[in-house]
């Protein structure tokens, strides 16, 4: 018998290998969507850990300062006073490239007689001279000298003697690369691909940073290191800081932590529609052998041995299919790639990114979802095949008599699970791994309403059908709800891929409707102007303070605000600070939570901080809270006066008055400027005017009004164009289930066919019942697809978006998604239906009862 069923098996792959590839391709599609956004989130995040760590070293600590950077006294006075050795002075930046291109890179100053000991790439001048080809002298006494990787050199065309231009703290400065470094392992070489080293006399020069560090690197024995910090930290002044060096890349890391939970989430909803497609395929493929496994009953072959039979076929599936999906995902997560990288240059922070990493864990997590899934899947057609006596697997009618009959328990269960996924909600948690868990048992209690929900809709549309449509009207509304166990999946799994279209539409429609109103309002002055350099020391963006009354001189300038940006020490651990200097005109700009804008500015002036909605959500702050920050004078405490609606930052921002900043830091540099200008101004001449006097066309950024809005909505179209990408795989992936399902279905009615044609049934008019069947399907498909989407839209973005961000989003249902869905939905069941309607319409009638 073993031999038997083998060469069944055998005979049924090479009979059948589009049908056969059709499985494998379900498979392989649902793997690759959920391994092609697990790799490009894990490339990302590895990438930027590797670079933040990279650059580390074996430093342990780090010793940062305020705003203006840390005094390089300090360094000094730890070697020389105190006889700390193990610690290096570091001066770092990212600088742009001027020629008109996005790409900034990484300026590193070092000082190279003490940082090899931290890092294996700088360049080392003890004896064996650098790493790499280069002139060690010449990096010490040549200003602008600077290394760079190999790599690096080869994509900026440029090798040792060449000059480099780079654009910082407001100039162009040029570089002259005097070396090239190899790197000595992997964790260099990913360091390196981004990465200016320049002495740090250099980079000071180069950053208008004389006599200010960045930080302090060090390195801390490992024994009694709370010993040891705590007598460090009595050695440093003021707005001086000790902390692990950990502590920054996992700051970093915890801001993108809800942008990549929520793509690895629309992924697993990829995945779910998967499932339901790896169903459809494994059914088909016993649908396929049905009589054959019946005949073979008949003969005395075991149940076990024909499930052991099916789910080993299945497996082999599952295999060819995981590696497929796996091979896919790869190729897949390449694409990706580019849109989470440039997520995060736009959201976040600068990341380089030049491959997919492809982990072990990688592979084992494709091939588990594959294999596990498509065995998961197969042991229902499986237990239906085998379970079943040798006369009732050749009787159709039997096992759809059972799926009518289990309708009514299915629909139990989609209650149960719904009910359940409503009582996780009502649970006072921040979780979002909660929260996930309570979408999805949403969507597959909703999915197991389908089938019941298709019955009636089939039983009520049967008399209108026949009306309009005549006998075959009725017949393809009955032909549906006949074939329950087939459709009612396929319409499962197309009803969740739409669903997600427009969950996700309604989404980000309603965000980009937020924004736009927010930016109307917070845009307030006419006119912006910025550094055009990427930043400075700290990484933040600084203006020179002299410009500012140079613009104000301008009789076209009504009035000026400033923001100043930095990231400070609290007890929440580094936050971000915008220093505020306007008049009250220009604070109707923010728009708060609750209270009287008087009041609030009130406080506002005599030293109150206000918080964006997203940092009092994220730290359970509220009015009248209060929030210790690390000052210049040491820690002070402020009173949080309001909270105002803030799309800029999802961790959230602190904003104090400008004099109250200046009171406790010393630090007089300038983010931006905010210009309002008079009536009847032409804002573009007056732009042209002051950059010309200024001489700072190159070093500057000006914007209209106007045009900071379209740059802050392209931003935000770019975030989302990979949601667009994970719709589509959605529909994809639900469009080859409903093909399954109608594959199967025409092979198990071809009979039914047979006997229609011989009866005078035209191939026209098999043509026109299938479609209508496809239709049917697809209409149900769509319009039960409106209410779950737009559930799913609510949990998104009042529950999902707010645990994620912290936002508050106003939710906009476009009447056009909704209308676009039912029509994604006809047009696929329609699609799908091309080719089985193609092949029943030319059956031969002779061919079809040949059996009966």
């Amino acid at each position: 018998m073993s031999v038997l069923l083998r060469r069944a098996g055998r005979r049924h792959l090479v009979r059948h290998p589009w049908l056969i590839g059709l499985s494998v391709l379900g498979v392989a599609v649902a793997v690759a969507v959920v391994v092609g956004i697990d790799l490009a989130n894990t490339s990302a995040r590895k990438a930027f850990l590797l670079s933040v760590e990279g650059v580390a070293g074996r430093a342990t600590h780090e010793i940062v300062g305020g705003p203006g950077g840390l005094p390089e006294e300090i360094y000094a006075t730890l070697r020389t006073r105190h006889g700390l050795d193990d610690l290096t002075p570091i001066v770092e930046s990212r600088v742009a490239l001027p020629e008109g291109s996005q790409r900034t890179l990484r300026l590193l100053g070092i000082d190279v007689f003490v940082d090899d000991q931290l890092r294996s790439f700088t360049p080392r001048f003890r004896g064996d001279g650098s790493r790499g080809d280069g002139d060690p002298t010449a990096f010490l006494t040549q200003p602008g000298a600077v290394y760079l990787g190999e790599a690096l050199a080869q994509q900026l065309a440029v090798q040792s003697g060449d000059s480099l231009k780079v654009r910082a703290a407001g100039e162009v400065a040029t570089l002259e690369v005097v070396g090239l470094l190899t790197p000595p392992d992997s964790l260099s070489r990913q360091v390196l691909q981004d990465l200016l080293i320049v002495d740090i006399s250099s980079a000071q020069e180069i950053l208008g940073t004389e006599g200010a560090l960045s930080r302090i690197d060090l390195v801390l024995p490992l024994e009694d290191v709370a010993e040891h910090e705590a007598k460090l930290a009595q050695l440093l002044p003021p707005g001086a800081e000790l902390q692990p060096k950990s502590a920054r890349s996992g700051a970093l890391d915890q801001m993108t932590r809800a942008f990549r939970l929520n793509l690895t989430a629309l992924s697993l909803l990829a995945l779910l529609v998967g499932m339901f497609l790896i169903y459809n395929t494994m059914t088909f493929s016993v649908v396929q052998r049905r009589t054959l496994i019946g005949t073979l009953r008949a003969l005395g072959v075991t149940r076990r041995q024909i499930f052991s039979s099916i789910l080993t076929e299945s497996a082999l599936v599952g295999v060819v299919g995981s590696i497929a999906g796996i091979a896919a995902g790869i190729f897949l997560a390449r694409g990706l790639l580019v849109l989470v990288a440039q997520t995060i240059n736009d959201l976040y922070f600068a990341v380089s990114v030049t491959s997919v990493e492809v982990p072990v864990s990688g592979w084992i997590k494709g091939a588990l979802l594959g294999v596990g899934g498509t065995l998961l899947a197969s042991l229902k057609p499986a237990s239906e095949a085998t379970t079943a006596p040798p006369r009732k697997v050749l009787t159709r009618s039997d096992l759809e008599q059972e799926a009518r009959l289990g309708v009514r328990r299915v629909s139990m269960v989609g209650f149960a699970l719904m009910a359940a996924s409503a009582l996780l909600l009502l649970v006072p948690s921040k979780s979002l791994l909660l929260s996930f868990t309570s979408l999805f048992l949403f969507v597959l209690g909703f999915a197991a309403l389908v089938p019941g929900v298709t019955l009636l809709a089939m039983n009520l549309l049967g008399a209108p059908m026949r009306r309009l449509f005549g006998v075959l009207g009725a017949m393809a509304a009955r032909g549906v709800s006949t074939t329950l166990s087939r459709t009612g999946v396929a319409i499962g799994a197309l009803v969740i891929a739409v669903s997600v279209t427009i969950g996700v539409g309604v989404m980000v429609t309603s965000f980009r409707s937020t924004l736009i109103d927010w930016l109307e309002v917070t845009l307030a002055a006419d006119v912006y102007v910025a550094p055009a350099d990427p930043g400075s020391v700290g990484g933040a963006k600084t203006l020179d303070p002299d410009v500012l009354p140079a613009i104000a001189a301008d009789p076209r300038v009504a009035s000026l605000s400033t923001i100043r940006r930095v990231r400070v020490g609290s007890q929440l651990g580094p936050v971000l600070v915008a220093a505020l200097g306007t008049e009250r005109p220009g604070f109707a700009a923010y728009r708060f939570v609750r209270g009287r804008p008087d009041d609030i500015w009130q406080r506002f002036r005599d030293g109150a901080a206000i918080i964006s909605e997203s940092f009092a959500y994220h730290h359970d702050l509220a009015v009248g809270s209060s929030l210790e920050l690390a000052t210049d004078r040491g820690p002070q405490s402020f009173e949080v006066a309001a909270v105002y609606y803030d799309y800029g930052s999802d961790r959230g921002v602190v904003t104090l008055n400008r004099t109250t900043y200046d009171r406790f830091w010393e630090d007089p540099a300038l983010f931006s400027i905010g210009i309002f200008t008079r009536d009847g101004v032409d804002h573009e001449r007056l732009i042209a005017d002051l950059s010309s006097r200024l001489g700072e066309r190159e070093t500057l950024r000006w914007v209209s009004n106007r045009d900071l809005r379209q740059a802050s909505l392209e931003i935000f179209d770019r975030t989302f164009q990979i949601t667009d990408v994970l719709r589509l795989l959605s529909v994809m992936v639900a469009f080859i289930g409903v093909l399954t399902a109608l594959m199967a279905l025409q092979l198990e009615r071809s009979r039914e066919f047979g006997v229609l044609r011989a009866n005078g049934l035209t191939p026209r008019q098999v043509w026109g019942l299938v479609t209508a069947q496809c239709g049917l399907m697809g209409g149900v498909a769509g319009l039960l697809s409106l209410p779950l989407g737009t559930a799913l839209a609510a949990l998104l973005i009042h529950i999902i978006n707010r645990r994620s961000f912290g936002w508050t989003l106003q939710m906009e249902v476009a009447p056009m998604i909704l209308l676009q869905a039912v029509a994604l939905a006809l047009a696929a069941a329609f699609l799908a239906g091309l080719y089985p309607a193609y092949r029943l319409a030319r059956t031969s009638p002779a061919l079809a009862l040949r059996e009966e």
